[in-house]
């Protein structure tokens, strides 16, 4: 199974780092000045945070409306 690209709108889980356990639809993919890709993560409640896009994973369906196994 392949890993999904952290596309704008795509729907996340963080499992690593400060937001560890929260969930939402990325928003806003930045570059650092130290070439670390940067997003912002929208919950279901409106709220907002910024994670690294390392410590995400993308779910599945969010990308191709389908399941890729």
């Amino acid at each position: 199974m392949t890993t999904p690209p952290v596309t704008d709108g795509a729907q996340c889980n963080v499992i690593n780092g400060t937001h560890k356990g929260k969930s939402g639809t990325v928003r806003d993919l930045n570059t650092s000045k130290t070439g670390h890709l940067t997003i912002t993560v929208v919950q279901a409640n409106g709220e907002r945070f910024k994670t690294l896009a390392k410590n995400v994973v993308v779910s599945v369906r969010s990308v191709s409306g389908e399941s890729l196994e």
